[in-house]
């Protein structure tokens, strides 16, 4: 079919119906084939919080969204993938997404669960409905006809599968899309339980157990803690330096201190300033096996995205000896793990909080916007969130809620400049779908 008579055809439906559904015909057996919609605003992957301000804030200045989410409820990293004694790190007026801050009676660092219905509220707020189990396959841009072409099956299944047609495209999966699972030497040997902390939920399970916790970040120390809390024996393995610094100092929390102390000087002193207090208030870390980089928390944060640790509690287990630091592993053995410096050590199981990674270059075909080994913007914060051909990314800042948040604005204000133009300049057809 031409382009002009199909566009005629459906110009109608347009006129009616936001999203055009087309059925296109699949070949072979008894599948039922695969649908082509076209979507007239953009087409948002992932429905955590960054896809949810991307919305939100596209709602706010007139532009219609889709958004596609693989698993069956939004923040599935929140809802299915999180221990339970997770709280914000941040105190919560940092943690806020546009148009929207939470509740008055909500404590300072709220819950997992309080985090949660947070998101649920924003999302019926903003009317935002999702298309949940919808895993996008393969996302790329058509330059002969100007579209991005988004394609998902529904539940994993091959004989359901659509086609989203959008000028626009937002990438909202974020840096914590797939769970990092190290190989080690001697896994198929070790016989215990090795779970990375996606599923790990409650110490309660490990009550009485030796247990290997391998990543000293925020997660792999607060599991160490719940651990000691639901009394069992855990070890922690620290591979690199590592800033540990108090989540509050001078009666404030450090990371708000922090950003109001750039406002007034360079990030040289304020690091200067941090490690000072850290070290009045913690002790020298070094003593205990937690080494600091040399270069300063926040310009570390600012140069590679590597967080520093807001202790918790649980610096003060591993004084006392309740927890205990331990290298590198050299090889697994049978209920036993072989340290780089020769120490061959019992343990029952092993909880790997060895973080997550970024998962698009293994769906979007595009090469100059993210990088193909990390998955990540290659242009630096804060320049990451607009690609070519209307490709955007949400979430990516290594700057967390915050970061998204910014990013989520940027985005918004920059399609609706697209969308008035032309809505301005262009008959409904030219907003229509290309032809199959």
């Amino acid at each position: 079919m031409e382009m002009g008579s199909y566009l005629r055809e459906i110009e109608g439906k347009l006129s009616n119906d936001p999203f055009f559904t087309e059925k296109i015909s699949g070949g072979g057996g008894g599948g039922g084939g695969m649908r082509r919609v076209w979507v007239p605003g953009p087409v948002i992957v992932g429905a955590g919080p960054s896809g949810l301000a991307a919305a939100a804030c596209l709602k706010q200045r007139g532009v219609p969204s889709m958004l596609l989410e693989r698993s069956n409820c939004i923040a599935s990293l929140w809802q299915l993938k999180t221990y339970d004694r997770l709280r914000l790190h941040l105190p919560k007026q940092f943690c806020e997404l546009p148009f929207m801050g939470f509740p008055g009676d909500f404590p300072t660092y709220p819950s997992k669960q309080q985090f949660v219905k947070y998101l649920e509220d924003y999302a019926e707020r903003f009317d935002i409905r999702p298309r949940f189990n919808e895993m996008v396959a393969e996302a790329e841009y058509d330059r002969t006809l100007g579209f991005w072409r988004v394609r998902s099956k529904r539940g994993g299944c091959r004989g359901d599968e659509t086609e989203y047609v959008c000028r626009w495209l937002i990438v909202a999966t974020g840096e914590n899309a797939e769970a990092v699972v190290p190989e080690f030497d001697g896994m198929t040997e070790f016989g215990g339980s090795i779970k990375h902390t996606s599923l790990y939920k409650s110490g309660e399970e490990f009550r009485g157990k030796k247990v290997l916790v391998v990543g000293c970040g925020n997660s792999g120390m607060e599991v160490c803690l719940d651990l000691c809390e639901h009394s069992a024996s855990p070890s922690l393995v620290v591979r690199d330096t590592v800033h540990v610094l108090p989540r509050e100092m001078l009666g404030r929390s450090t990371f708000g201190l922090s950003m109001w102390l750039l406002k007034w000087f360079p990030i040289r002193l304020v690091d200067g300033f941090l490690l000072m207090v850290s070290r009045l208030m913690l002790g020298d870390t070094a003593r205990f096996g937690l080494d600091r980089p040399i270069m300063g928390p926040l310009r570390l944060k600012n140069m590679s995205g590597k967080t520093p640790v807001l202790d918790v509690g649980t610096l003060a287990k591993i004084k006392t000896g309740h927890i205990k630091i331990r290298p590198s592993i050299k090889r697994l053995k049978r209920q036993a793990v072989e340290f780089v410096d020769g120490r061959i050590e019992r343990f029952d199981s092993i909880i790997l909080a060895t973080g997550y990674r970024s998962n698009v270059p293994s769906w979007l075909k595009e090469g100059e916007m993210f990088g193909k080994k990390d998955g990540l913007p290659r242009r630096p914060f804060p320049n990451g969130w607009k690609g070519e051909n209307g490709l955007y990314a949400v979430g990516f800042t290594k700057r967390g809620l915050l970061g998204a948040s910014m990013d989520a604005k940027r985005i918004a204000e920059d399609i609706e400049r697209c969308w008035k133009a032309e809505a301005k300049l262009s008959t409904p057809t030219t907003l229509s779908p290309p032809s199959t």
